[in-house]
């Protein structure tokens, strides 16, 4: 068991298996019926602790699927599966992809939004005009031709309507932050910048945190349209 085990004192039971192909795997049909139109995009998340974590929320939150881009740590290392404590086998799991595979695993008219906790409020007057002004964090002091052309998005507080149609949400490492790609297929798709406006002397969410109360608030927003939709339904067929 030590063989096999990273842990001091292990739970006694061990599996075998080989890793599932995510677009192949079928699902609980409960898991399918509580699913909404939510996409999570996990960009360069390193630490297993919180990939497993955000995972275990994607499953709660009832997304569709998760996309991981290279430098993500590995979906089935064993810290991380300990801690989605089974997220794995309720929902698609697509690891170590290019940026420019991601499209081809969202739907056509998804809007992706990101999460930046960078973004203070109130919103500066020159972001409402749609200044180019950085709100991304980074851990560089230095300029580059790409920093300077960063994609204009809207920041705007997580709990105003944002996730109205086929969304997906893209949570960056807490060591790199965003990278340029998530910026620029959240611009391409009209996105915005969405935040979680905190009390002062606090310096930030780690990324568990932010895509838990994201996740949750993107679910209940799209629940409510849902709902909408059925009542717009039933009216015009009983009139």
């Amino acid at each position: 068991m030590k063989t096999w085990s990273d842990l001091v004192t292990p739970q006694g039971v061990i599996a075998i298996f080989s890793k599932p192909d995510a677009s192949r795997l079928v699902f609980p049909k409960d898991t399918r019926l509580q699913s909404v139109p939510l996409f999570l995009l996990c960009d360069n998340i390193r630490d297993a602790g919180n990939l497993g974590t955000i995972l275990r929320c994607a499953a709660a939150a009832g997304c569709e699927r998760v996309l991981l881009t290279k430098g993500c740590v590995d979906a089935w290392e064993p810290k991380v599966l300990r801690a989605a404590m089974g997220a794995h086998f309720r929902l698609p799991v697509f690891p170590n992809l290019d940026w420019d595979e991601i499209s081809k695993h969202l739907p056509k008219d998804v809007v992706v939004h990101i999460a930046d906790n960078s973004v203070k409020a109130p919103v500066p007057a020159q972001a409402e005009k749609g200044s180019l002004e950085d709100y991304s964090e980074s851990d560089s002091d230095e300029e580059s031709d790409d920093e300077l052309s960063l994609p204009c998005l809207k920041p705007q507080v997580y709990y105003e309507s944002w996730a109205q149609r086929s969304t997906a949400l893209v949570i960056g490492g807490e060591m790199h932050g965003l990278s340029l790609e998530a910026q620029r297929l959240a611009e391409e798709t009209e996105g915005k910048r969405l935040f979680v406006p905190m009390a002062p002397g606090v310096e930030s969410l780690n990324s568990a945190m932010a895509a838990s109360i994201l996740l949750f608030e993107g679910r209940r927003q799209l629940l409510q349209l849902l709902d909408k939709t059925r009542r717009r339904t039933r009216s015009k067929i009983f009139k």
